[in-house]
C-alpha cells in the first residue's frame, strides 16, 4: 500500500522565517536611526558617544539573530519528511540581510 502522507512544515523552518523577517525589520530600523543620528549631528556621529555604542551593539545583535535564522534554515533543509518552504525562505532572507548589512558596513568604512 502506497499511501500519500501530507508533510508538515518544519518548526525550525517557520522559526527561521519569522526570525529572519523580524531581524530584517529591526536592522532596517537601526540603519534609519543611524542615518538620522548622522545627519542630525554636526560633523557626523561621535563614535565614542554612549548612544552610538548602544546602536552598534544592537546592529551586531540583529546580525547575530540573522545568523541564527540562517543556521535554522540550513538545518531545515536537511530534515526528512518535512516541507522545506519556510526553511528556504529563511535562508534566502537571512542570507540577503547579512550580505546587505556587511556590504553597507564595508561601504561605510571605505567612505570615512
Amino acid at each position: 500500500m502506497n499511501e500519500s502522507v501530507a508533510l508538515k512544515h518544519s518548526g525550525l523552518g517557520i522559526c527561521s522565517f519569522i526570525v529572519s523577517l523580524a531581524s530584517a525589520v529591526l536592522m532596517f530600523a537601526l540603519f534609519v536611526v543611524a542615518g538620522v543620528m548622522e545627519s542630525a549631528t554636526p560633523g557626523g556621529i561621535d563614535e565614542k558617544a554612549p548612544a552610538t555604542v548602544v546602536l552598534g551593539l544592537f546592529i551586531i545583535g540583529a546580525l547575530m539573530l540573522e545568523l541564527v535564522a540562517l543556521i535554522f534554515g540550513i538545518v531545515t533543509l536537511f530534515q526528512k519528511d518535512r516541507k522545506k518552504l519556510f526553511g528556504i525562505l529563511g535562508v534566502v532572507f537571512s542570507g540577503a540581510v547579512i550580505l546587505l548589512t556587511l556590504g553597507l558596513m564595508v561601504l561605510g568604512l571605505s567612505m570615512g
